[in-house]
Formats: C-alpha cells, sequence, structure tokens
C-alpha cells in the first residue's frame, strides 16, 4: 500500500528533512520525491510506502497536517486507493 503526501508553501531550510522524519516515526518509507522551487514557494510530491505502519494511515495524515501547520505549510496525506480512483476515467 502508499500514499502520495504534497507540500506547497513558502521554501525553507528543512522541509525535506522535516517530513520525511515524521514518516520514518510512523515506518513509512519513501520510495519517491519531487520538489520544486518557484521564486520563493515551495511544492514536494512525495509516494511513500505504508504497508508496515506502526500506527494507522488516519494519525500519519493528521500529524503531517500538523507539522504543515506548526512551518506555514499544507501538508496533504492521499491513500493511494483514492488518489487512483479520483484519477481514473
Amino acid at each position: 500500500m502508499r500514499a502520495i503526501v504534497t507540500v506547497i508553501g513558502k521554501d525553507a531550510v528543512g522541509i525535506l528533512a522535516k517530513v520525511s522524519t515524521k514518516c520514518a516515526e510512523y515506518n513509512a518509507n519513501v520510495i519517491e520525491v519531487t520538489q520544486s522551487v518557484l521564486q520563493d514557494m515551495f511544492a514536494m510530491t512525495m509516494l511513500i510506502d505504508i504497508s508496515n505502519l506502526n500506527k494507522d494511515f488516519a494519525s500519519l495524515a493528521d500529524t503531517l497536517d500538523e507539522l504543515g501547520n506548526s512551518m506555514g505549510l499544507k501538508i496533504h496525506t492521499m491513500h493511494e486507493d483514492i488518489f487512483n480512483c479520483m484519477h481514473h476515467i
């Protein structure tokens, strides 16, 4: 099982490190990362493996949302099944 994590906000040092550290705390493995900075705006998409989470998925999503709020970012975490359903015609 996998999930998609998106991060949007003003660029700052350590965003990738802080988000990936939270994922590691939940035993979520980062599979792929794409990120870009447009002027001072940061955008990142992560694909994470959630097969071996040590807590439930909702808890991970809530924790990442709280992290984003504390950093002035918007972090959204979506289960791969939901993502695929939304993008399937």
